[in-house]
């Protein structure tokens, strides 16, 4: 968008974040409204937003503005798993059925907590046909999950569980606490760091969410984004496609969640999906938040620290460099830092997804925004945007995240 106003603030030694975010504007897909967000040693150094919450109204991008962020809310609920684990009152390694004995039927019961968070306990659709409606109360999706059998042999193979990731995490930090994954993080994440951010929003916010846009999905796009940013060939990227996110494919059902979110593009804008509880995929927040909430698990923030460095180096430990990718032919290998870097709810840096360096953790979101922590760095980061692309290795969150590697030195 030509001409955006940003406002907000840098310190020095930090603009070529604030460079990186002007030129987001002007490049291919562009922005509409953005934020960005830095916190280094428990304090922010950048904290920038502008362009246009609404397209249609040309509502502009204010400080307090939130966007839907999708999946990088799993950051946060992983976030919110890990704190329990801290506290002695989650055992990763336990059978989830120590906190929720109705999950064991069906062979799930020597499934520990720690495949939930790695995407490898083999549950990434859900049996059956549900509607919009019961995805948003819950119980039916709950009640599905703990009746069915794994899609594999639990343990050995791994996918993402784009959409059950929430509800089978959530349900393990409900059972514990008796709170909701939503009432949880609000009530010991966001409420101690004052953040802008819900996983169930009130109604009185809904009048600060940015109105989504979407840029258009073109596969040959995706699969040249895809090559670039993995450094895979051609022939392994597009039969990679094919195999796991191909029509009928395992991704392609676990997006719809068996048929809730046939039209995702349209529920994801309505009251009922920000209102509801969705703990893989409907966080309203901002990127200050976001970097804030990522700062308090790798230092102290204003009096709070989320987790202590011995809990953040067993989170982020890579648990899928050890099973095959669901779905793929028999003769394709990927390698995990190439495709799917997955640790104990968060994705780890790796080439298609650098962050601030080799020891960063966090968690992107479909249609761009990414946020994440580096405890070498002491970094949180966050970028939340509301023009969505779904052009995989899409720059605009890498230049920001280039931008901090080379602020940082």
């Amino acid at each position: 968008m030509s001409g955006a106003v940003v406002d907000g603030h840098i310190e020095n030694g930090w603009g070529k974040v604030a460079d990186a975010f002007r030129a987001n504007f002007e490049g291919s897909p562009g922005e509409v409204g953005a934020s960005c967000c830095v916190y280094v040693g428990g304090r922010p150094v950048v904290d920038l937003w502008g362009g246009l919450a609404d397209s249609e109204t040309r509502r502009p991008w204010q400080k307090d503005t939130i966007a839907l962020v999708a999946s990088t809310t799993k950051g946060a609920t992983a976030i919110c798993a890990h704190m329990l684990a801290e506290r002695g009152e989650l055992d990763l390694d336990a059978p989830v059925v120590t906190y929720w004995p109705e999950f064991g039927a069906n062979g799930k019961e020597h499934i520990p907590v720690r495949w939930l968070l790695s995407h490898q306990a083999g549950l990434p659709v859900v049996d059956g046909r549900f509607t919009f409606e019961d995805a948003c109360a819950g119980g039916p999706v709950i009640r599905a999950l703990e009746a069915q059998r794994p899609e594999w042999k639990p343990g050995t193979e791994h996918v993402y569980h784009s959409m059950t990731f929430g509800y089978l995490v959530g349900e393990v930090v409900r059972r514990i606490s008796g709170k909701s994954l939503g009432t949880f993080f609000a009530e010991e994440v966001a409420g101690p760091l004052g953040l802008n951010a819900w996983i169930g929003l009130p109604e009185e916010e809904e009048g600060k969410v940015a109105r989504i846009d979407s840029a258009p999905l073109v596969l040959e796009e995706m699969t040249a984004g895809m090559i670039e940013s993995t450094g895979l060939d051609a022939d392994t990227v597009t039969r990679w496609i094919a195999a796991v996110w191909g029509e009928g494919s395992i991704q392609s059902r676990a997006g719809s969640l068996g048929g809730a979110f046939a039209d995702f593009s349209e529920a994801m804008g309505t009251r009922a999906y920000h209102a509801a509880e969705f703990p893989a995929a409907n966080m309203l927040t901002d990127a200050r938040s976001l970097a804030r909430m990522y700062a308090a698990t790798v230092s102290e923030v204003d009096g709070v620290r989320l987790l202590h460095p011995a809990t953040v180096e067993r989170a982020i430990e890579v648990q899928t460099d050890r099973t095959r990718m669901h779905g793929l032919p028999a003769d394709l290998d990927l390698p995990a830092d190439r495709s799917f870097n997955m640790s104990l709810g968060f994705w780890r840096a790796c080439p298609p997804m650098p962050m601030a360096g080799p020891k960063s953790f966090g968690h992107p979101g479909s249609g761009g925004s990414i946020a994440f922590g580096d405890p070498d760095a002491e970094v949180g980061f966050g970028y939340v945007m509301n023009l969505y692309s779904y052009q995989v290795g899409e720059r605009r969150a890498r230049n920001l995240a280039d931008a901090v590697r080379s602020c940082l030195g």
